[in-house]
């Protein structure tokens, strides 16, 4: 694996997903409406979220594709919950998964966030921008233009 030498990247890189800085923590409820979601999702530039219950358990995962599909269908956004619109797929890793692992996952399932658990629960997910960053060695700190 090619990696920049910088601090606070661990010797020979990162390997597992749980040591990535994820840029993208939304979870959102099934309950939730799709407009809010929406706007939540193009506020902080990110295509999706994963999609818990009342018991905070993943149960799906709602997309931009997702809520594009709802309103090519007609559909009036404040009419609908996250539940209505999710995909029910419950792709998912742990802190332990490889990024290597993570990568082929996403490649193969065509994701562009890969939902993480943390003590059995779904607590963030990690984008593909967050796994290139991570196999080259860089922090989060290049989202901010320092390193």
């Amino acid at each position: 694996m090619t990696t920049l030498a910088r601090p606070g990247v661990p010797v020979g890189g990162f390997k597992t997903v749980g040591q990535i800085n994820a840029t993208n923590d939304l979870v959102f409820r099934r309950d939730q409406n799709v407009m809010g979601i929406a706007v939540e999702l193009l506020t902080e530039h990110t295509p999706g979220a994963p999609v818990v219950d009342e018991k905070g358990e993943f149960i799906g995962f709602i997309s931009e594709f997702d809520i594009l599909r709802a309103l090519e269908a007609k559909k009036d956004l404040n009419q609908l919950t996250a539940g209505d619109v999710m995909a029910k797929d419950r792709i998912a890793v742990s802190e332990d998964t490889s990024i290597d692992e993570a990568v082929k996952l996403m490649e193969e399932k065509r994701l562009l966030n890969l939902p993480v658990k943390k003590n059995g629960k779904v607590a963030y997910s990690v984008t593909r921008h967050d796994l290139l960053r991570a196999w080259i060695g860089l922090g989060i700190s290049i989202e901010t233009g320092s390193m």
